[in-house]
């Protein structure tokens, strides 16, 4: 299975063989993960890989009801979700991107943009729509008591615990991506900060039992930036596709407003307001002023970078605008200039064309063919 086309083959082991095969390579092992189902030898180590372990079975109202929660078994099953995502960004890249970008002839620098754009578009497109389903059939918006109440979060369902580990499997293969898609060095700086970012929040929210709070946080995250990538590739397409990006500021400005007054609300005051306070690594309890505070200031810091790089990104795009716009009346006076330098050499009078004193200039003969 080729998901790419191979216009020239490199020896084996090499690093351009790497990054072209790169995609294949990973298939064939996750080919090799799923073989091992079929025997029963193996089929206890695969079913590692492809199903969120952990299950509790538990007597409800509704009936026998399972839920999960959180081990060291899960880097298997991340690992595995890593792979797969490694394939979904080539089928991505290859089907649709690199089809777009043959059509649209950018620069360098505009196609990796583009390209980065694109994947982003699909996978927050995709997240958010998930994560306000899982929302919605948990009931989290319709009682937003539930995101601090009854802490610690400790049993997920499956949907929930599913959705984290899909999220850390996909940032964890941007890492990866940034060699294989030959990213330019201006720009490896810029995504490790977001990737680290999303990595790093997603963890703790997974980690210390804030998983119904990182849920919202994540589908208002996802929705901004989705339309900001959005924005972005109309924009490649055709530079005049600004007014999306006014759009997206809006909601920019607006969910980093939610972030932060839905943290507040929730870690703030709704956990210190609980009645288990302390610290039970058994029972999965972080509900620590330490903890709390630190979790404020993670947010409080990172919700004020991204303001930050707004502010710059802003400012940025008015400058380039005044810019267009003082070109643009400059080349409006050089036109409304020059018919006044033509008629300065002579006036017309009944339709014959005179000099300043007087005297009609002299008419040029025609050269014979």
């Amino acid at each position: 299975m080729a998901f790419r086309r191979r216009n020239k083959s490199y020896p084996f082991f090499s690093q351009e063989f790497l990054i072209q095969n790169h995609a294949d390579i990973v298939f064939s092992l996750v080919i090799f993960i799923l073989i091992g189902l079929m025997f029963e030898a193996t089929a206890k180590t695969a079913i590692l890989f492809i199903q969120p372990q952990y299950n509790v079975t538990t007597l409800s109202a509704e009936g026998e009801v399972t839920f999960y929660h959180y081990g060291w078994k899960d880097s298997a099953t991340i690992l595995f979700y890593f792979f797969i995502a490694i394939i979904l960004h080539a089928v991505v890249q290859e089907y649709l991107l690199d089809k777009v970008n043959r059509r649209l002839h950018l620069s360098k620098s505009k196609n990796t943009k583009f390209n980065e754009s694109g994947q982003l578009c699909v996978f927050h497109l995709v997240s958010s729509v998930w994560s306000f389903y899982i929302l919605i059939t948990e009931g989290y918006l319709l009682h937003p008591s539930s995101l601090w109440e009854n802490y610690p979060h400790v049993h997920l369902r499956f949907q929930v615990k599913f959705f984290y580990l899909t999220q850390l499997a996909y940032w964890l293969h941007a890492l990866p991506e940034l060699y294989f898609q030959k990213v330019r060095k201006e720009e490896i700086s810029r995504q490790l900060q977001y990737i680290c970012l999303y990595l790093l929040h997603i963890a703790a929210a997974y980690l210390l039992n804030m998983s119904r709070v990182g849920l919202v946080l994540l589908f208002l995250q996802y929705v901004s930036e989705l339309g900001f990538h959005i924005a972005r590739l109309f924009y490649f397409t055709d530079e005049n596709h600004q007014k999306m990006f006014d759009m997206w500021a809006v909601s920019f400005v607006f969910t980093r407003m939610a972030t932060l007054t839905l943290m507040f609300l929730a870690v703030g005051f709704g956990l210190a307001r609980a009645e288990n306070q302390g610290l039970d690594l058994e029972m999965g309890n972080f509900n620590t002023v330490l903890i709390r505070m630190t979790v404020l200031l993670l947010v409080c810091l990172t919700q004020s970078w991204l303001l930050w790089k707004f502010i710059r990104f802003q400012l940025r795009r008015w400058r380039e605008f005044r810019h267009e716009q003082a070109v643009r009346k400059k080349a409006a006076t050089k036109q409304a200039l020059r018919p006044l330098k033509r008629d300065s050499l002579g006036h017309h009078e009944n339709g014959v064309l005179k000099a300043e004193n007087g005297a009609s200039p002299r008419t040029k003969k025609l050269k014979s063919p």
